[in-house]
């Protein structure tokens, strides 16, 4: 039987989203990140669509226990990584160089409206700084065929809560998400891949919240 869900109409239209490659690559460096692009323009080819994913949480802590380091590995991470994948995907996609323009959407999260306090006040302030990227560069491109949005996703299942020392997180916290439950990877993702088809053709510089209406 043939799927007639959207995901899979949207995946039978860009079927060549399809074929993959793993590079290792620390996003934070800037030299991995043209070495990333490089191998992905002699595997794949021409980019024309930009997922800024990576991100990191380091323990749960309060803002006075917070080192230099701790903030230098945030940041690399959450922020510096998407500003350096942002730059190469425009260098390739952009109409002004030659390109034929694409869509880049960036990973925020909720935390940068709600703060975490008492938790990852750092993550939430990267993630603040990812709303403004996105919010500016949607502008700075819009006329050049480049397309960038953000979603802000809430409290999801996933692995990195165990990273902040709580892998259990969610099953605290879903308390206080009206929809009182945590979210799935997978809903996420149909947001994600929402902003980078056509149907989001005149959507740019949108925070998209997924959150369960936290």
């Amino acid at each position: 039987m043939r799927c007639a869900s959207p995901i899979c109409a949207m995946k039978r239209r860009h079927a060549e989203w399809l074929k993959r490659l793993a590079v290792a690559a620390d996003v934070g460096l800037e030299d991995d990140v043209v070495r990333l692009f490089r191998r992905a323009d002699a595997d794949l080819g021409p980019v024309s669509a930009l997922v800024n994913n990576a991100g990191i949480l380091e323990t749960q802590a309060r803002v006075e226990n917070m080192d230099a380091g701790r903030l230098s590995r945030v940041f690399a991470a959450n922020v510096f990584g998407s500003f350096l994948c942002a730059r190469e995907a425009v260098r390739r996609m952009s109409t002004r160089h030659g390109g034929a323009g694409g869509a880049i959407v960036n990973v925020s999260s909720a935390a940068a409206r709600l703060g975490a306090p008492n938790e990852y006040v750092d993550y939430a302030a990267a993630k603040g700084a990812i709303d403004t990227f996105t919010i500016g560069l949607a502008k700075e491109v819009a006329a050049e065929g480049i397309r960038v949005n953000a979603v802000r996703p809430g409290v999801i299942h996933t692995e990195i809560h165990a990273s902040g020392g709580e892998p259990n997180r969610v099953d605290r916290v879903k308390s206080a998400v009206p929809m009182q439950r945590g979210g799935e990877a997978e809903e996420v993702a149909r947001a994600i891949l929402w902003l980078l088809s056509d149907e989001a053709s005149y959507t740019t510089g949108a925070l998209l919240d997924v959150s369960g209406g936290r």
